[in-house]
């Protein structure tokens, strides 16, 4: 069976929405995330980027993402014909840890936590996809990366590009997989 690997945050968990959410509330800004189109909000707000950055080392900031929109309805059919891993760069934040795999459980409970990979470079994966949102993770991956649309990478070219789970699901019905073999079109 061939292996798919997912990132987390801003693929399966609406990690911008939440961090947005936080910034303007404490700052009494209006940021969208159409604001970040190309850069990310640290980058932007460069004033706060101490403050902006430390939300994200807070324990529990991981623990209340939203779910990205098909994500569990995509993911869930796919895993009936793939391996899935979920590939989760945690290590640049150690203290998501237990908030993303309680996160993962409670949304995903389908999948074998087992298949729960917190890592840093994802060049050690070894599967045939990856989805993911920051390219830099397809540099030394051997298999076929697919960029997942977010704000910062909206200007990134290369790469086979998903827009959203149901592009994803659209991308793997086109690798042969039918409405008989259990995926169907939105």
């Amino acid at each position: 069976m061939e292996r798919i690997a997912i990132d987390m945050d801003e693929v399966m968990a609406d990690f911008v929405s939440k961090h947005l959410e936080v910034y303007n509330r404490e700052f009494g800004d209006q940021v969208s995330k159409t604001d970040l189109n190309g850069i990310k909000l640290w980058e932007l707000k460069a004033e706060h980027a101490k403050s902006i950055l430390n939300y994200i080392d807070e324990p529990g900031f991981f623990r209340d993402l939203p779910v990205m929109e098909g994500s569990q309805e995509v993911v869930y059919e796919l895993s009936k014909h793939y391996d899935i891993y979920i590939a989760t760069a945690a290590m640049e934040r150690p203290t998501s840890f237990a908030a993303k795999y309680e996160w993962l459980k409670e949304h995903f409970p389908f999948l074998s936590d087992l298949h729960f990979v917190f890592c840093g470079d994802k060049s050690i994966i070894h599967a045939d996809y990856l989805i993911d949102d920051n390219a830099r993770h397809f540099k030394h991956f051997t298999g076929q990366g697919l960029l997942f649309t977010a704000p910062h990478n909206i200007h990134e070219t290369g790469y086979v590009r998903v827009n959203n789970w149901y592009d994803v699901r659209d991308y793997f019905l086109s690798k042969g997989l039918n409405v008989a073999d259990g995926l169907r079109k939105a």
